[in-house]
Parts: structure tokens; sequence; C-alpha cells
């Protein structure tokens, strides 16, 4: 397997590592000011973008493991780390979404006086960090499941921390302290909503499921229409890592010489990875004889091609 894979859109793990370290430095000061303002909200924020840097930092060090090339032992190489990375952050962040409702629960039976000035101010600095970040990783999000979980974090405390300015204000012009735990509830809600999807994709391509939003019976549709095709049987479509599907089938033709059913075999392959993306296929012929018989396998034949994701 020699295809060379590159991943994360451009994003290298060094510039991962980078916005790691400025998340981490913000949510350090976000905390200190959210425990002297007495703001849940705003500590709850500050939880979140400690979660982000945990993210970025384990996105990063993914992105780093994906490079390493596929040796004997690991023959599609080491994607799947990404894919771990992405289940991680989403186990994490369920965790802290559940932690935060708890807490935001408890303070809903006895609000407690908090200042709203400090509360406005770090906020709003939160959303320009994250939400720039998260700019900056959503060219990457939508091929790379492993970025776009690290994206959903930031997008989601962006979300947070508007709420945060939102609380803040109702505070400081009506003192209903009630508004900062309310605030909590709707972001951990938020953050719960957001981590189940990276779980449940997660969980289907680490099971080796057909990717999201294909249809197996399509791809077997697919592969009946290459003229010279007979029948397909055995046909098995699965996730490496984001961006990269594999597949593997055989395939019955009529009886001919190598060279054509060859054709006939490149061509399933060529529609494959044109109809489907599926840019690793192992395609097997099979050969009916005059009376209606397989019988031999004419070879076996994988399609490789070189694929850069996230051009």
């Amino acid at each position: 397997m020699s295809g060379s894979h590159a991943h994360g859109a451009g994003i290298s793990s060094n510039k991962m590592w980078f916005a790691t370290a400025i998340t981490f430095a913000f949510c350090l000061g976000e905390a200190l000011i959210g425990y002297k303002s007495n703001s849940l909200a705003l500590m709850a924020d500050a939880g979140h973008n400690f979660a982000d840097s945990l993210a970025l930092a384990l996105s990063a060090f993914a992105l780093w493991v994906a490079t390493k090339p596929a040796d004997n032992k690991r023959t599609f190489g080491y994607h799947r780390v990404g894919i771990l990375a992405a289940l991680v952050n989403a186990v994490g962040l369920a965790v802290m979404a559940v932690v935060i409702f708890w807490e935001a629960i408890q303070r809903l039976q006895t609000p407690e006086h908090v200042q709203s000035g400090p509360m406005i101010w770090v906020a709003l600095l939160a959303i320009i960090l994250n939400s720039g970040i998260a700019w900056w990783l959503s060219s990457a999000a939508k091929e790379d499941l492993n970025i776009r979980s690290a994206y959903l974090h930031m997008l989601g405390d962006a979300a947070a921390s508007l709420g945060v300015v939102i609380a803040g204000i109702i505070i400081a012009f009506t003192s209903w302290f009630i508004a900062d735990p309310i605030v909590s509830i709707i972001f951990a809600l938020l953050v719960l909503w957001s981590s189940w999807s990276i779980f449940t994709e997660s969980i289907q391509m680490l099971l080796e499921g057909i990717p999201v939003g294909m249809e197996l019976n399509q791809v077997e549709q697919a592969i009946r229409e290459v003229k010279g095709v007979l029948d397909v049987h055995d046909l098995h479509v699965w996730t490496v890592s984001s961006g990269l599907i594999a597949c593997n089938c055989h395939i019955l033709v009529a009886e001919q010489n190598v060279s054509a059913a060859q054709k006939i075999q490149a061509e399933v392959a060529h529609e494959l990875e044109h109809d489907f993306k599926i840019s690793h296929s192992t395609i097997q012929i099979e050969v009916e004889d005059c009376g209606g018989h397989d019988h031999t396998t004419q070879s076996d034949h994988e399609h490789e091609h070189k694929h850069k994701h996230g051009h």
C-alpha cells in the first residue's frame, strides 16, 4: 500500500500546537477571572477552553502520528489514530458537559451574586479567540473527523461565550443572577449534542461501517452497470480514516482473455473512485464458463491511487 495521504488540508501539527498554547494560556486567565467574579458560566467556559486545548493537543498529536508511513504491522499506516483522538475528544466533551450541567442545577436552586463586568469582557475576548481558531480549522473540518472534533470544540465554545456575554448583560441591567446557571445549562446541552455526533461517527469508523451518506446498494448497482460485469458479490465498503475509503468485492465476467478481464476490472475501480471516492479497492475476478458456472478466479487486483486529502 503505497498511497500518499496528506491529512488536515494543509493544517500541520506545529500550527495545531501553537493554537493549543494560545488556548491554554487564555483558559487559565479566564478561569481566574471567572473565580474572582463568581461566574459559573465564565468558569464553565474556561473549563471548555481547557478541554479545547486538550482537544487541539490531541488532534496535533494525531496529525503527527498519521504522517508515519505504513509498515508490516500496520499496513494501512496510522490513519486511525485521528479517529481515536476524535473519540477521546467526544467523551471528554460529554463528561465536562455533565459536570457543568450538575453544577448549574445546584445554582438554580441557590443563585449567587455575579460580577457582570469582567464576565462580559472576558467572554468577548473568548469569542474572538475561539471564532478565529474555528475559522482556521473550518477548511479541513469537512474531510477529517479528527479536525472536525477540534473545530466543534472551538465553535461550541464561541457560542457558549456569546451566551456568557448575553447573561452578563442581563445581570448588569436586571441583577437577575439566575441567568448565569441558565446559560450554563444551555451550554452543557449544546456541548452534549456536538459530542454525540462526533462519538457516533467515530464508532461507525472504528466498526468499519460504510461511510456516512453512502448506500451499499448504490455501490453494488454502479458495479453492475459496468460493461462486462455479469454479477457482483462479497462486496464490502468501509472507512479506514477520514477521507480514506476502502472496498473489496468479487465480480463475475464472461470467459475471455486475461487482458480483457483486467480492463473490466480497471473500469470498475475507476467507477468506484469517480462516483464514491473509494481510492483503495481490491477487485477479484471470477470467470463464468460456457455452462454458466464459475470455474476459476482470474486475478486479485488492488487498485491504488495516490490521493492527497484536503486540497
